[in-house]
C-alpha cells in the first residue's frame, strides 16, 4: 500500500527572504515532498497557504494519509474553515506531522488544547538530537544521537500536553534543552511534532533529518478506514439498549429531536 501524504506550506519566506529562497528553490515542501518520494511505498505531494482552499479541499484530504505542516510568518492567514477541515481528517485517522514553528500552527494548536509556547534564540547554534526511545519505529535507523551545526535554539518549557511517547531530546550549544519529538493520538490520527527545520538552515537535506521524517510518515499512517462522522454524538433511544430499561424521570428532550451539543 502507497502511503499518501500531503506536505504542506505556507511559502511565504521562500517568496520573500532571498536566503531562504535559494537555500530552498522549490520551498520548504519541495524540499520534504523530494526526500519523501525517493523512499519505497511514499507519494508525497505539496500544498501551500497561496492556493484555493490553501490546497486543502475536502477532497484533497480525504485522500491524504498523513499531512505535514510548516508554517511560521502567517499562522494567522489560514482559514478556520480549513483548520476545521483538517482537525476533524485528524480525527477521523489522518496522521498529522507539525514540523519546527508549527508548533504556533492553528491545526497545531487545536490539536494539542494548549498555548504551545516555548523559549528561542536564533544564532546558528549547534543542535544534538537524542533518542530518548531507542526501540520507538520514528527511531528506526539512526543513531544514539545526531548533530545539526546551525539551528535555531528552542528551549522548554514547552507549552503542550504530556505526550505519549518523547522520542527525541535537543540540547543546544548555548545550554537549553528541548523535548522535540513527541508522539500524541488524537481521535483515530496519529500526531508527531518534530522540532528542527528553522528556515535559514539546510535542516531539511539533513540524511538524518530525512529519515526522521520518513519514519514518521510510515508510524502515523492509520491504514483503517477512516471514521467518516468524528464529531457525531447520536442519541440512543430507550428502546434501542442493549438490555430492557424504561425510562423513569423527565427528559430535556422530546422524541426525535437531535439535542443540545
Amino acid at each position: 500500500m502507497t502511503i499518501r501524504v500531503t506536505v504542506w506550506n505556507e511559502n511565504v519566506h521562500e517568496t520573500h527572504n532571498k536566503i531562504v529562497g535559494d537555500l530552498y528553490p522549490d520551498g520548504i515542501h519541495g524540499a520534504i515532498a523530494d526526500a519523501l518520494n525517493k523512499a519505497d511505498g511514499i507519494a508525497a505531494t505539496t500544498a501551500t497557504l497561496q492556493e484555493p482552499e490553501h490546497g486543502l479541499t475536502q477532497e484533497r484530504l480525504d485522500n491524504t494519509d498523513v499531512l505535514i505542516w510548516w508554517g511560521h510568518a502567517a499562522h494567522g492567514d489560514v482559514d478556520d474553515a480549513v483548520v476545521a477541515r483538517v482537525t476533524e481528517a485528524v480525527w477521523s485517522g489522518m496522521g498529522f506531522i507539525a514540523l519546527h514553528s508549527a508548533h504556533f500552527a492553528k491545526p497545531f494548536k487545536r490539536l494539542m488544547g494548549s498555548a504551545c509556547n516555548l523559549t528561542w534564540r536564533e544564532a546558528g547554534e549547534r543542535e544534538r538530537l537524542w533518542v530518548t526511545s531507542r526501540n520507538h519505529p520514528i527511531a528506526a535507523g539512526l543513531p544514539d544521537h545526531f548533530e545539526l551545526e546551525n539551528e535555531e535554539m528552542y528551549g522548554e518549557p514547552f507549552g503542550v500536553p504530556e505526550p505519549l511517547e518523547t522520542v527525541f531530546i535537543s540540547w543546544f550549544q548555548g545550554g537549553e534543552v528541548f523535548r522535540s519529538g513527541l508522539t500524541y493520538k488524537r481521535g483515530a490520527g496519529n500526531v508527531f511534532y518534530f522540532r528542527p527545520g528553522h528556515e535559514t538552515y539546510p535542516t531539511y537535506f539533513d540524511s538524518n533529518v530525512q529519515r526522521v521524517i520518513e519514519n514518521a510518515v510510515r508510524w502515523a499512517h492509520n491504514p483503517a478506514m477512516r471514521d467518516p462522522a468524528p464529531t457525531d454524538a447520536p442519541n440512543v433511544p430507550v428502546e434501542q439498549a442493549l438490555e430492557p430499561i424504561e425510562a423513569r424521570g423527565p427528559s430535556l428532550h422530546a422524541d426525535g429531536e437531535e439535542g443540545f451539543k
